[in-house]
């Protein structure tokens, strides 16, 4: 039971990083580049921020690795605040209803 809900929320996890990078546009495929475009330009950031957190994680438990899962997991979270941030930064100041 353990198992099936870990994995359970390490997909949920992925879902939502991928929820909060979408980017809308008029149609699929301009909805499809502007998220591509979103998830290019942040995932070099929020690895760096990753790999930071997790050597030092790793140097605090004194040197025990981290299993990927939970890498992927600090990502995603990292990732997920990243893209709220940044979805915060370019709809805010725009006019609601196009006026």
């Amino acid at each position: 039971m353990i198992a099936i809900e870990r994995k359970l929320t390490f997909y949920i996890s992925a879902v939502l990083y991928l929820l909060f990078n979408l980017r809308l546009g008029s149609d699929t495929l301009s909805t499809l580049k502007s998220s591509f475009w979103q998830i290019a330009q942040t995932a070099p950031y929020v690895a760096g921020v990753t790999y930071v957190i997790i050597v030092f994680l790793q140097y605090m438990a004194d040197g025990d690795k981290i299993p990927w899962d939970r890498r992927l997991r600090l990502f995603f979270a990292i990732g997920i605040l990243a893209g709220l941030i940044y979805g915060i930064y370019e709809y805010a100041g725009k006019p609601v209803g196009g006026l």
